[in-house]
Order: structure tokens, then sequence, then C-alpha cells
């Protein structure tokens, strides 16, 4: 059973009912996982899973100068968005490192949606009111008042689409089919506002829906009817490793205050050319982030991985980085990482050897991501 002392969402009976193991995550119990990871992650690469993300954080920006607010506090030029677009981007610290890496909807003329990771939502939104201060804008922290539903897989577009139907959303098959990627449609369902959007962190096709937390187990149950047997309950777990074999970063694990986005590959992220000042901007011109470590993707053979934490070294012994998140992938079969490697190291082919437990793990260094949908 959950902690008592923790926070739950509001899927939490369904949760309960499915036999979900839970797991503390930012404060939240969070199920982990109903079955097995691996059973819920190949799930998603065959068919489709369905998530409970209602432990993010939503804050909305509302006002005139929304835009202009978003683009002082935020490295993106979120102004230059057009209504039902979505980008993804990050929060930076005076420094220059990485407060939180988020997406933001622009839900009208002045309406911006900005979705924060858990462990980060009430910083994003202090900071966010903070950045915006003498702009013509709200800013409303609504993180509990909204809930998050994520449908993922092949199968996700059919299932959804059904659910829209049954549910009365007012959104029809053709929208669904021609919602691109980092698109978002709104509708309708019980009478609130519902937010679709072609986004996702698993690599597949998927969906993440956003309703009033009151709607939000009523909105689960016409989900899971739609999907029927397609459709597989799937918790932090299958999600970690369906992550990372796209070679999506994890904050607190790729991506922290100590990193510059150019570290993790995100200098594309930043808008040095496209705007004008914004937290962090004069500390990221300034850094010589080409002599800092850079995150890699790395590939061995055999069962064994390489964790968090592990040390990797060159040929010759040195040790020259440290894998960041690691797992056996349950679709290619083989033990993969992210890892910050020393620039010198990190070219792709270089091989390296892997501290697991006190053996080493031949690896290379190899293209991001790990696996890309066909």
């Amino acid at each position: 059973m959950p902690d008592a002392t923790s926070r739950t969402t509001p899927l939490q009976p369904v949760h309960e009912e499915q036999g979900a193991t839970f797991t503390d995550f930012a404060g939240w119990q969070m199920p982990v996982r109903y079955t097995s990871d691996l059973a819920e992650h190949r799930a998603v690469r065959e068919h489709a899973g369905i998530f409970d993300l209602s432990h993010m954080g939503e804050i909305e920006l509302v006002g005139p100068q929304a835009g202009e607010a978003l683009d002082h506090a935020l490295a993106g030029k979120l102004s230059g968005i057009s209504e039902g677009r979505a980008k993804y981007s990050l929060m930076l610290t005076e420094d220059g490192g990485i407060i939180d890496d988020l997406i933001v909807y622009r839900l009208g003329e002045e309406r911006f949606l900005v979705v924060a990771n858990a462990s980060n939502a009430e910083v994003v939104a202090q900071e966010l009111c903070t950045r915006s201060e003498g702009l013509d804008v709200r800013v409303q922290d609504r993180s509990t008042e909204v809930a998050l539903i994520a449908v993922q897989g092949p199968s996700s577009a059919d299932i959804v689409t059904r659910a829209m139907v049954a549910g009365r959303t007012g959104i029809t098959l053709q929208e669904i089919a021609e919602l691109k990627y980092y698109r978002v449609i709104t509708g309708s369902f019980e009478d609130d506002e519902l937010l679709v959007a072609r986004t996702g962190y698993t690599g597949e096709d998927g969906f993440e829906l956003y309703v009033p937390a009151e709607r939000a187990l009523s909105l689960w149950a016409v989900l899971t009817e739609a999907g029927g047997a397609e459709l597989t309950c799937c918790g932090l777990a299958s999600r970690d490793t369906l992550r990372l074999e796209a070679g999506m970063p994890l904050y607190g694990h790729e991506l922290s205050r100590s990193t510059y986005p150019a570290q993790a590959g995100m200098g594309r992220v930043v808008a040095l050319t496209s705007k004008g000042d914004f937290v962090g901007r004069e500390a990221v011109e300034a850094a010589d982030a080409g002599a800092l470590p850079v995150l890699v993707g790395l590939a061995a053979e055999g069962r064994r991985a390489g964790r968090a934490g592990a040390a990797i070294r060159d040929q010759d012994g040195q040790e020259i980085g440290e894998v960041t998140s690691g797992v056996l992938s349950p679709t290619l079969g083989h033990p993969i990482a992210l890892a910050y490697l020393d620039p010198a190291a990190s070219a792709e082919g270089t091989e390296v050897v892997i501290d697991v437990r006190g053996k080493d793990l031949p690896a290379t260094v190899v293209p991001l991501p790990f696996y890309r949908r066909s």
C-alpha cells in the first residue's frame, strides 16, 4: 500500500485495483509496475500502454505578454510558436545550468501551458512567477487541478480515436489522423476542457491527454475500454527503459543544474540567435562547454548492464566518465547506457570499459537513439 505521507494522483484507486507496486517519486506514490517491467515495455513497443503522469507539473501563463514572459524565462523562443503547437525547452539558472526540461504548449493567442517534471514543478512555477514580474501576464500553477494520462505505442492512434468518439469529446477521427507530432488539439470531456497532444517519452507514436483532476478516473475508463486487450497499464519502470532506448534524457540523471545544455547535446534548444536576453544567456555564451564532458550513447554485449554512477575508463585504464542511465535493453537484447565522457573519448566507435560492480564491461560509443521506431 502507498505511504500515507506521500501524495497520490487522482488515479490512485485504479492503480490499487490493478494490483500495482508503488514507489516514491518526487514525493508522489506512483505505480512502478503492474505485472512485469518487461511485459509492460514490450506492450508499448508492440501495441500500446497507458500511463498515469498526473504527478507532472502544469503551469499556465495567460495575458498579452505571456509569450514575452516565456522568452525571458526559458532558453527557447516560445513567443514564435503558433497556436496548437508545442515546443521542447529548458529553464536555466543564471549560471547556465539546467533547472528543468519542459514542454510548452500554445493554447491560444495569449495562453500557454508549461509542463514541468514532478521533482521540479514547484520550483518552475515559482521561477516563472519571479521571471514574469512587471509583465502583463498571469501565472497560475494548476498542477493539483490537472490530470495527465499518456497512451503510447503503435496502436495508440486507433485507441485514442475510439476513446474520443466514445467520450463524446468533439474530437474526430480526421483530427486525430491529421494531428502531427508536437501538436495539440482541444475538445471537451464531461463538460470540461480536454487537451490531446501528440507527444510522449517512449520513442513510439503516442498521445498525452490533459483533463481536470476530477475527470481522470472517467477518462482512464473510457481509454481502457477503447483499448481493450491492445492496451496495457504501465508503470514508471517501463517508462524509464522505453525513454532510455529512445535516447531521451531524464532530469536528475542526464540533466542537472551543473549541466550546460551543450553538454547534453541540447545547444540547439537555446535560442542565442533568434531572441534577445533571457535568464542564463550570458553564462551559456561565456561557458567553454567544448572542454566539458559530453553525453554519449554506449552499447555493449552480454547480459550485464552498467548502471547510473558506474565509472568508465579508456583502454589505458584512465577514468574518463560516468554512466548516468543504463539497462539491459528489452528491445535490443544487449546492454545500453547514457554517459558523460571526456570529449576526447566521445567519438562514435570509441571503445571504453564500464566498471560493473568491479568487473570490466567493454562498450562502444554509438549514435543516439539506440532505438528508432520503423
